[in-house]
């Protein structure tokens, strides 16, 4: 037989300001006849003023605001009760009070496998909240440990979906839209928030929010991939500084060709782009050497 998820509604609650002053009448009218010593009838009403009281009184119980009140009658759900203040109910009901105000919850770092293959270390933060009460009671046997348990998978899950970077020969033009979990932090903060309502959604509750909040290679490579990142970086850097720099050679050559100030055969153009190059390219001040001669010398 398939198992119906249990639907919260409303219970059949009153204030309870009404009941307190009839608890309080019935209890002042029965404390005053006892004291004339009833007999017959006046007995009676005595009997019938204390139980009124203690009718009215039993029902009483206070909720605060973003807090409920689960109401059952020997096992069976009659409802729930989500109005603030002094409330009653059937006294007969039990009353089990439940926050659904928002709840934060922050993952222990998890070590898992990006889905390539690389350990990564991550973690997360969930902000959460009770929204069918009665699917948080009834349909998961504990709806906090629920909560640590579903976002902690979620959040594995999440790792072997996405690479954790994702790398490119330098200076090569991207033309790669794959989502990384360090690059794409809005679209991958978007898929956890999904995968979590889906697992959620049996209890009951609402993911308000949900974002990484810790994201690195695991130790055991975190050194290697620094290197590659840095050298990664460098290289990058003097590709730019390559382009740069054939640019003004060229620039320079077509000067000087323009106003007829120097003719170079193709050896001694070679030798000047050459030397260009390196005071262009090189990490250091350059140190020229004077020619005091002719330049064919």
């Amino acid at each position: 037989m398939a198992n119906h998820a249990t639907e919260e509604r409303p219970a059949a609650t009153s204030s309870g300001f009404v009941y307190v002053t009839i608890g309080l009448v019935g209890l002042l009218l029965g404390i005053g006849l006892l004291l004339t010593k009833p007999m017959g009838p006046t007995l009676a009403v005595l009997v019938l003023a204390v139980l009124l009281a203690l009718w009215c009184l039993g029902g009483l119980y206070m909720l605060q605001p973003n807090q409920a009140a689960i109401l059952m009658l020997f096992g069976s759900y009659r409802g729930t009760d989500r109005e603030r203040g002094l409330r009653w109910a059937n006294p007969f009901y039990s009353k089990s009070k439940i926050s659904v105000r928002a709840h934060n919850f922050n993952s222990e770092k998890l070590k898992v496998n990006d889905s390539r293959g690389n350990p990564i270390e991550i973690a997360a933060t969930v902000v959460w909240r009770v929204d069918d009460t009665a699917r948080a009671s009834f349909d998961v046997e504990n709806y906090e440990a629920y909560v640590l348990t579903q976002a902690e998978s979620a959040v594995r899950h999440l790792a072997l979906s996405y690479a954790y970077d994702n790398f490119e020969e330098p200076g090569a033009p991207s033309h790669s839209t794959e989502v990384t979990l360090r690059s794409g932090t809005e679209e991958v903060s978007a898929a956890l928030s999904r995968e979590l309502q889906q697992r959620f959604d049996q209890a009951g509750l609402v993911v308000v929010d949900a974002k990484l909040t810790h994201l690195a290679y695991a130790p055991e490579i975190a050194g290697t991939m620094l290197r590659r990142q840095q050298a990664e970086a460098v290289i990058a850097a003097r590709t730019k500084i390559v382009q740069g720099a054939v640019g003004m050679v060229e620039l320079a050559l077509k000067g000087l060709a323009e106003r007829g100030l120097l003719q170079l055969d193709d050896e001694r153009r070679a030798a000047m782009v050459s030397n260009l190059l390196v005071v262009l390219c090189s990490d250091h001040d350059a140190t020229p050497v004077i020619n005091a001669g002719t330049l064919y010398a």
